[in-house]
């Protein structure tokens, strides 16, 4: 089997355990270590709630076939929840690709173009195996790669920064790969869907 078929496989029986078992996988993390992990400025956009009551930090990586299946999910949450405040930090654990990926992002979030980007490449059905692939999806979104590849090249001592701290925080909490999640105080790694995070999010709210 290929190599990347085979990464593919082994994501998605991981989220299927993972989905099953995501309500006993639930560990608690310290007030400080969510504080620091969500302090402000962060690099691309939080969305939902400015001020929301609970906070969903998402680690993830755009080739991850578990984070594209658990977009829609957190997207649906942050819909019906006006008081929910969503923070995202790229974490490329699949290669050098996903780390590309992420910078791109990081550049197109500097010029206000954040969503566009993260949902192109999100949302795409490709494999995000090199670095063409990254550009040939964005370039269907509309973007223009000499212009990112400029500002990457301007600011990639920065955009490492940023993902060695996200390394680093996914590090200390004890995740293993992507995704991983912090809902209010406590981590859940891997995948679910609507109704396991809407419960989550309730059990934030009252503390438990």
């Amino acid at each position: 089997m290929p190599i990347r078929k085979a990464r593919i496989v082994l994501s998605w029986l991981v989220v299927l355990v993972t989905v099953s078992t995501a309500a006993q996988a639930i560990d608690p993390v310290p007030a400080a270590a969510v504080k620091a992990i969500v302090a402000e400025p962060l690099v691309t956009p939080a969305i939902g709630a400015s001020q929301g009551d609970v906070t969903v930090v998402e680690y993830f990586d755009y080739n991850c076939p578990v984070c594209r299946h658990l977009e829609p999910q957190l997207r649906k949450l942050v819909l019906g929840d006006p008081q929910v405040r969503l923070i995202r930090k790229d974490w490329p654990v699949f290669g050098d690709a996903s780390v590309y990926a992420a910078y791109c992002v990081f550049a197109a979030a500097r010029v206000g173009k954040y969503a566009a980007a993260h949902d192109a490449l999100i949302g795409s059905s490709k494999d995000l195996d090199s670095k063409e692939d990254v550009q040939q999806v964005l370039r269907a979104a509309g973007f223009d790669l000499h212009q990112i590849d400029a500002d990457i090249a301007l600011h990639e001592p920065e955009y490492a920064t940023i993902l060695a701290r996200n390394k680093r925080e996914a590090t200390e909490l004890g995740l293993r790969g992507t995704p991983g999640l912090i809902v209010g105080n406590r981590l859940v790694p891997g995948g679910m869907d609507a109704a396991q995070l809407k419960s989550l999010v309730q059990r934030a709210r009252l503390g438990s």
